[in-house]
């Protein structure tokens, strides 16, 4: 791995913390909440990574069926290392601007958003995937400095295949949203196009639960989900469950 790409990775990272050192905390009730805003369409594993000491805290025994790595083998260097070296310019580029995005929050605002962008890393039989990375602050101080945060890698290898790389920040709790950023231009909120219902619905199509097994789940009539349904395929002009997900996946719908 290139020495001085690895350190200016580690120096944007260590300028989220602002070189902050973060205290003791439990994390269970925090990490259970964030979860549930970053939804999965693949295997995927997680981390809780801390900027200030620039160290992998935990990651999730699911790593290994994805890359065929064990948790213990997986630190910062190893990430770097396994990235696709196509893609490695865009990793460092994108880190900065996440670096930035997050800088400029005022403090409150800080755990009101999650980053996202796929990339290409090498499994441990040499092959490689697409991941989607989305990461969302968890801990914080009182200047908005950035603690440790949660980050989720889900394959979506089966959804896309082009190698252009999207980098979004999907606001929560009504926090506007900025999709497919361009580094070096000024951010524009991005306007919904769907519902909070329609995006609900999405997310169990995407489960590949059935029209008849959503209206079970929320507690709808079918011809309630139908009619969400068409409407979410006309909106998007999409033709297919499939090529709505994909196009979700690269609009920060899921």
């Amino acid at each position: 791995m290139d020495k001085i790409i690895f350190n200016e990775a580690q120096r944007i990272w260590t300028e989220i913390a602002q070189h902050k050192t973060p205290g003791e905390l439990k994390l269970e009730v925090e990490l259970y909440k964030k979860l549930l805003n970053i939804f999965q369409v693949g295997d995927y594993y997680y981390m809780v990574f801390n900027p200030p000491e620039m160290i992998i805290e935990f990651t999730s025994n699911s790593i290994t069926p994805v890359l065929g790595y064990q948790p213990h083998e997986f630190q910062l260097d190893k990430l770097m290392e396994i990235i696709h070296p196509d893609d490695l310019p865009y990793f460092i580029n994108f880190e900065a601007t996440v670096t930035n995005f997050w800088r400029q929050l005022p403090p409150d605002k800080v755990k009101k958003y999650k980053s996202r962008y796929d990339y290409r890393v090498r499994k441990k039989d040499g092959s490689y995937i697409r991941i989607l990375q989305q990461i969302i602050t968890i801990q914080s101080d009182e200047d908005g400095a950035v603690l440790r945060t949660f980050v989720v890698h889900t394959d979506i290898s089966h959804l896309k295949k082009d190698n252009r790389m999207i980098l979004s920040f999907i606001g929560l709790d009504g926090e506007p949203s900025y999709i497919d950023v361009d580094p070096v231009q000024r951010l524009t909120p991005y306007k919904e196009i769907l519902t909070p219902r329609e995006k609900q619905i999405l997310s169990l199509l995407a489960q590949n639960l059935t029209s008849k097994e959503i209206a079970a789940k929320l507690d709808i009539r079918y011809a309630t989900v139908s009619t969400h349904r068409k409407n979410i395929l006309g909106k998007t002009n999409t033709s297919s469950v499939l090529e709505l997900v994909q196009l979700a996946l690269e609009k920060g719908w899921l």
